[in-house]
């Protein structure tokens, strides 16, 4: 049995596929296959370890059929056609659980980071502009006591929760599709409306999975709606947010600050007004980048395979044909 992957991946999830007795090969240049370059290659695999954002849609399914399984090294899986994979009997596995930690110290970081404007900071200093001391410039916000709202609380919404109200006593509220029982026993977190949590957060981070509810749920008519003190977190997925009217918010005031690690679109011309605002801090998309999310996310990426290969249930299925 043989293996596509897409990127060089840890050698974690290769150790695997090798004790397994699978064979695979990996895409080594720095450059996205086309999707006519991914079919020609997935023709001559029984299995496709699909790492970054290869779209997964009707169209390669079809073409790709004789696929044992497609398992993907991400949370996330806006980008493949679960239905048409189900339909044509093509298990879709993905990496949950595993990257909560790190996705969520991602978000404590822009939190922080945009907050005391520390990456502004960084670059006054690179400019040689460290000089003269005003006790009124450049003035941040402390964190303390401040409400933290999220937007989906699952795993990550949920650690990022508990660092929050460890490190600054953050009050927490949330909106999801469905109350979170363990939120509110554990953390204290009370469920809101959207409105409310668009009206009530001083922070508000995103959380929740890309769905067509979510797309672009994060725009002009959104920000108007928040405090103009408030800070917005991005990790989830860039199309949550309409990064135009992100920056006409911020310019007016009408919010605070943001700190982005997925942009919309990604990745983010070097160009873009928001890199050069004080109170932006933008990360190209390192949410899950520790050598402990990495390497859990190859092995799990491995066990989707090698069961897949084997005609057996998925570990960490996405459907179940």
């Amino acid at each position: 049995m043989k293996v596509f992957i897409t990127r060089i991946i840890p050698e974690s999830g290769l150790e695997l596929l090798r004790s397994a007795g699978i064979t695979y090969t990996e895409h080594r240049e720095k450059r996205n296959l086309s999707p006519e370059e991914l079919i020609a290659a997935c023709k001559m695999h029984d299995a496709l370890l699909s790492v970054g954002g290869n779209k997964i849609d009707a169209a390669f399914l079809e073409a790709c059929s004789h696929l044992k399984v497609v398992a993907l090294m991400a949370v996330g899986y806006d980008n493949v056609d679960v239905a048409a994979a189900t339909a044509l009997k093509i298990p879709i596995g993905n990496t949950p659980g595993v990257l909560s930690n790190a996705t969520a110290d991602t978000a404590f970081l822009l939190m922080l980071a945009t907050a005391r404007k520390a990456f502004h900071m960084h670059k006054v200093i690179g400019k040689g502009e460290w000089g003269f001391f005003e006790p009124t410039a450049n003035l941040g916000m402390e964190l303390n006591g401040k409400t933290l709202g999220v937007f989906g609380m699952g795993k990550i919404g949920m650690a990022l929760a508990k660092k929050c109200r460890g490190a600054f006593d953050m009050p927490v509220i949330y909106h999801n599709r469905s109350r979170n029982e363990e939120a509110e026993r554990l953390l204290g977190a009370r469920y809101v409306s959207f409105e409310e949590l668009l009206k009530n957060s001083d922070v508000l981070s995103l959380h929740a999975a890309l769905t067509p509810e979510t797309a672009g749920k994060f725009d002009a008519e959104a920000f108007s709606q928040m405090k103009p003190s408030a800070i917005f977190i991005n990790t989830a997925r860039g199309a949550m947010h309409n990064e135009l009217h992100l920056l006409d918010a911020l310019q007016r005031q009408t919010i605070w600050g943001a700190g982005l690690d997925v942009t919309n679109p990604e990745p983010m011309n070097k160009n873009n007004p928001l890199l050069n605002m004080p109170n932006v801090a933008v990360l190209p998309h390192i949410g899950s980048a520790t050598v402990e999310a990495r390497s859990g996310m190859a092995r799990m990426a491995a066990e989707n395979i090698i069961a897949g290969l084997k005609g057996a249930p998925l570990p960490y299925a996405v459907n179940n044909p």
